[in-house]
């Protein structure tokens, strides 16, 4: 039975994402497990597995409810004792069988973010809570510039068509920074006026796609001349390393 994913929006901002088969499903990233549970019920869905990418709390405390009301459910996520409740843990190249969904996702270690993130690729997508979102990419909390860059060139060598589900609605403010980074940018603003079009009418922008990110997320782009020009005139030097063009990049995203 073929599988939809539907965002359940929680708190301000984010989405917990719902892979179901109209019967079966698995959640990603349950940080509030109220409106995780109303969407179960009213569904008429069975809870056959969650997925954590890390382990900040907007992505993790809907947890102990969740584990209340679905007792037994297998919760698969990253080897760190910040998700205690996390009982099947993985690393790069593990794999993920939910064979109720009849769907396979196999584990990247994305680090940058925080050091334990996981990223989650199956045939519906990429499954990457705070590591790529569209038009950037997460705050370095405990990882480096260098992680991040690697973890973000990863994700960029999954196919082109690849949807990327990632867990914040962040796009219009990202692509508000894009913009300072490449104000020439042409597909930047004609994605900026279709995603202000979504945002009007309170629908996701999310999923994006690998093709569409390499086109405008300024953090993807940093070998691309106009990127590296930004971030030269931003430190006023010149750079020769793309990971010293994303930590430029990166540095003037926090203080934008």
């Amino acid at each position: 039975m073929h599988c939809q994913v539907i965002p359940i929006p929680i708190f301000s901002d984010n989405y917990v994402w719902c892979i179901h088969n109209q019967q079966h499903c698995v959640v990603v990233d349950p940080g509030d497990a109220e409106p995780v549970i109303t969407f179960i019920k009213h569904q008429n869905l069975t809870l056959a597995g969650v997925l954590i990418t890390h382990h900040h709390w907007d992505h993790t405390d809907g947890l102990p409810e969740l584990l209340n009301a679905y007792p037994n459910v297998p919760v698969y996520g990253p080897n760190t004792p910040k998700a205690p409740l996390v009982s099947h843990t993985l690393k790069e190249d593990d794999v993920v069988d939910i064979d109720a969904l009849n769907l396979t996702f196999s584990v990247v270690d994305v680090p940058g973010h925080t050091l334990d993130h996981i990223a989650y690729v199956s045939e519906l997508g990429l499954f990457c809570g705070d590591t790529l979102f569209s038009a950037g990419c997460g705050r370095l909390f405990e990882g480096t510039p260098e992680q991040m860059h690697a973890s973000l060139n990863k994700l960029m060598a999954l196919p082109d068509n690849t949807l990327v589900y990632c867990t914040h609605e962040y796009t219009l403010a990202n692509l508000e920074f894009a913009q300072l980074v490449e104000p020439d940018n042409a597909q930047l603003r004609t994605y900026t006026e279709w995603a202000q079009s979504q945002r009007a009418k309170d629908i996701p922008t999310l999923p994006t796609t690998i093709e569409q990110q390499k086109k405008i997320n300024p953090f993807v782009r940093v070998t691309e001349p106009s990127v590296i020009s930004a971030a030269e005139e931003r430190l006023s030097q010149k750079i020769t390393k793309a990971d010293q063009v994303f930590a430029v990049v990166r540095e003037w995203k926090d203080r934008a």
